[in-house]
């Protein structure tokens, strides 16, 4: 494979979903803040790595950027040098060796991007498709709410994983974000992540609840991308600053994630 080639060529011929310039860019979105979207983020770009997919992971969150924070890392650039024009993307990428993934950093409080014109946000977003043609994956952990440069950076063609915990708050955001969605992207790959549950039983009910008023009021049917266990081990990780499959691989959320990764391999999630 060389260095251009898009390591999505190579997958299975059944799964012509994943084919595309921005077809292989996993949006991890929510319309709440504090429904652990980064630490999804995180979780799942080592889980496509330890099923040897090359990986990188965006840090989109608008002025509250924190996976360097999560991790414990301190990246020498990160998306403020390619903004000022001194890197490019590419340049500004990083090993993540404890995570086996690359990672493009923010840079928290700074509001990067909520700085920047529509046209720039595009500029970045159509940069970042580009840079997907040689990773089989990208996460971008996006930051909460529905604003433009979410809205332009969340634009791609690949799944868009919206996350709510189920709190009443959490709903209603969930389902803005995905009405949104919609309306600016009809027909987007658009599905729901319940987090924090205590069963995954609990999971189920909180996405038959938004399910139900997806298909009531704007006539969508989003499917489940997965339910991640609430699990103290999450609380651990981030106090360590350490990734939560690094540092507890055999927690039940690590599990549900594992499960989420090898569902998108599949093609099946």
């Amino acid at each position: 494979m060389t260095e251009t080639e898009s390591p999505l060529t190579n997958r299975p011929g059944s799964h012509p979903k994943t084919r595309g310039p921005g077809k292989n860019l996993i949006t991890i979105a929510s319309g709440k803040g504090g429904v652990g979207k980064t630490v999804i983020a995180t979780s799942l770009a080592q889980a496509l790595a330890n099923e040897g997919k090359k990986v990188l992971l965006f840090d989109g969150d608008v002025g509250l950027a924190n996976v360097d924070i999560q991790l414990g890392i301190m990246p020498e650039f990160d998306l403020a040098s390619v903004i000022s024009g001194d890197k490019t993307l590419r340049e500004a990428a990083f090993r993540f060796e404890d995570g086996g993934f690359d990672i493009l950093a923010g840079r928290s409080g700074s509001g990067s991007l909520g700085t920047l014109g529509t046209q720039h946000l595009k500029a970045v977003h159509d940069d970042l498709i580009k840079l997907g043609s040689t990773y089989d994956y990208i996460v971008l952990d996006l930051g909460a709410g529905i604003d433009g440069a979410v809205r332009t950076l969340s634009s791609a063609q690949g799944p868009k994983l919206v996350v709510t915990n189920g709190e009443p708050t959490s709903l209603t955001d969930a389902y803005a974000f995905i009405k949104v969605t919609n309306q600016q992207e009809p027909g987007s790959d658009t599905r729901i992540l319940v987090n924090m549950v205590k069963t995954r039983n609990d999971g189920q009910k909180i996405y038959d609840k938004l399910l139900t008023a997806c298909k009531s009021f704007l006539k969508l049917t989003p499917p489940l991308a997965g339910i991640i266990r609430h699990d103290d081990k999450v609380a651990g990780a981030i106090r360590s600053q350490s990734a939560l499959l690094s540092r507890y691989p055999t927690s039940s959320a690590a599990a549900d994630i594992e499960a989420i990764a090898v569902n998108i391999i599949r093609g099946s999630a």
